[in-house]
């Protein structure tokens, strides 16, 4: 196992001494800028850290739990790091900054939907699913459903989500490669598809899990290091930086009010409903409530969490804010239709480079490559365990693969995830990576979270109810994506949208709870039956933990 990360890592250095020599041979306004070795530098040592951490992680990831939920032995704290590592993402720090330097409040609209998504998890969602779930959300979906639909639609709703998050992060990274090493957009992407494979396939949750929480330190450090160094170029003074904003920002007071994809009433409501209820959808993220020991554990994990992941958000708003005026007027970042080099989603990283020089562009790169390493690793490994765990192992299996067969089927479907990664990566290359994010918000809102919110807290439900809902909402869903302005007109380059806008969860959301309610109380069959009898126990379970520890050891 050692020596395959030695190659790999042997591996890297050649890739990146190829892709600087290349650089300079890149036609356009990246390649015309000079290569960063420092840049470089800090770019390989993290990928040269990162993967002895996910060597280490091998050698201790023996069974099914190690895997999936690096054996149950998390902390609280730790998890809590963990999983705003996983909130933390190309989104959060690029993609919110780079929302704030082109549109202003928009970027603004986006934190506040994501941070207020916590509350619902904590309250309601955290210790109920440690107490119920064993490895994946489904385990809990379908704790008193036939097994075979609950998982089957569980399955295809968290790869659909983890899909389009990963497009989000690979047009996050390929941009930042591009960028810090004059790479081509499309090798910067299969850089990171293949580095992902590694971390995921050989080092599972442990590896992912540790990175996060290295990641989430480094960043949040960066980040305040980035502010404080911004600001001081104003005084430290917010009021005399917004002033400045204002002044130099091509649309002036207009970075102060909602862009016409947000002050749309129904487009406005079906973004805040994606961004508030996402969170509680998202598959990565529930799936780290199954690494700690305990429902109180989980409740802390969230706890600690969200105050890392409020702050940080303070943190990205600004470095938007301070961007406009340190970036934006500044023509050494732009190119000659005066737009930003590397697109908007890189205004982070010229700042960066404005207040602290080629030493701390380096860092905040290395830190960001960290973050999106980190995070598609996540959701790699939370798709890869619906394929192996929901599907192979209970649906087509039965419950009786072994965990060394289980395994095997998670890896070859990270392998498979990490190539459509790569080729979604390359056919969304020009959206704002923050907005992708809040599409796949969106489905997590249709699909998982009306499944799963109405499974812990409505003993009505129904196999038959559950399965059509959710199905309904993911088809909808995904119809709403596709012929929607996003896909239909910028990616399949149509002239018009067919449905008309960009937000999509108010109606495939509805249409999910609706269908659930509707085809559980029509619903009169012997099945139907025995989810409501099990709901009682399932509550009992939920509330109490009685019963969770057994299940667990099994």
């Amino acid at each position: 196992m050692t020596r395959i990360f030695f190659m790999a890592s042997a591996a890297m250095v050649v890739l990146t001494g190829w892709a600087m020599a290349a650089g300079g041979a890149i036609e356009g306004e990246v390649a015309k800028r000079s290569v960063n070795y420092i840049a470089i530098g800090m770019f390989l040592f993290f990928v040269a850290a990162t993967l002895v951490l996910t060597a280490w992680a091998a050698r201790r990831t023996r069974s099914a739990s190690d895997f999936y939920t690096a054996g149950g032995g998390i902390t609280g704290f730790q998890n809590g790091l963990a999983i705003a590592g996983d909130y933390m993402s190309a989104a959060a720090f690029l993609g919110v900054s780079g929302m704030v330097f082109g549109k202003g409040v928009d970027g603004i609209f986006y934190t506040v939907g994501w941070t207020v998504g916590w509350p619902l998890i904590l309250f309601m969602i955290a210790e109920r699913l440690r107490n119920l779930g064993k490895f994946t959300f489904a385990d809990v979906a379908s704790f008193r459903f036939e097994q075979t639909r609950i998982r089957t639609l569980s399955a295809f709703g968290a790869l659909t989500v983890v899909v389009f998050y990963l497009i989000a992060q690979m047009v996050g990274a390929g941009k930042l490669i591009q960028l810090l090493f004059g790479l081509e957009y499309s090798y910067a992407v299969i850089l990171v598809g293949v580095l992902m494979m590694l971390y995921v396939t050989f080092g599972g949750m442990l590896a992912t899990t540790w990175v996060q929480i290295v990641k989430a330190v480094l960043l949040l450090g960066g980040c305040t290091v980035l502010v404080i160094l911004g600001l001081a170029q104003f005084g430290f003074s917010p009021e005399a930086m917004m002033r400045a904003a204002l002044d130099n920002h091509a649309a002036h007071e207009e970075i102060l009010k909602p862009s016409s994809s947000i002050s749309d009433p129904i487009a406005a409501v079906s973004l805040a409903l994606a961004l508030m209820c996402g969170p509680a959808g998202l598959p990565h993220i529930l799936m780290r409530f199954f690494t700690v020991p305990d429902a109180k554990a989980a409740r802390k994990s969230v706890f600690y969490a969200t105050g890392f992941i409020g702050y940080f958000f303070i943190l990205a708003v600004t470095i938007g804010f301070l961007a406009i005026t340190l970036v934006g007027t500044n023509p050494a970042y732009l190119d000659g239709a005066g737009k930003l080099i590397g697109g908007g989603n890189m205004a982070a990283i010229h700042l960066s480079g404005e207040v602290g020089g080629d030493v701390f562009l380096g860092f905040i790169s290395a830190v960001a490559f960290a973050t999106i390493l980190a995070v598609v690793s996540g959701l790699a490994l939370s798709g890869a365990s619906a394929v192996s765990h929901d599907l192979y192992a209970r649906v087509i299996r039965n419950g009786k693969a072994s965990d060394k067969q289980e395994m095997r089927v998670s890896r070859i479907a990270t392998l498979m995830l990490g190539v459509i990664a790569i080729v979604l990566g390359l056919a969304f290359e020009n959206q704002n990576i923050a907005f992708m994010v809040g599409l796949a918000f969106g489905l997590a809102a249709s699909v998982n979270f009306p499944v799963l919110f109405l499974s812990l807290f409505w003993k009505g439900m129904t196999t038959r109810g559950a399965f059509i809902g959710g199905l309904i909402g993911l088809v909808s869903a995904v119809a709403c994506v596709v012929l929607g302005p996003t896909v239909w007109v910028s990616v399949l380059g149509f002239a018009a949208p067919i449905f008309p806008w960009d937000q999509y969860a108010l109606f495939s959301m509805s249409a999910a709870f609706f269908g659930i309610w509707f085809f559980s109380v029509t619903d009169r069959s012997a099945r139907a039956a025995l989810d409501k009898a099990g709901y009682p126990a399932q509550f009992v379970r939920s509330e109490t933990g009685l019963g969770a520890a057994g299940a667990l050891a099994h």
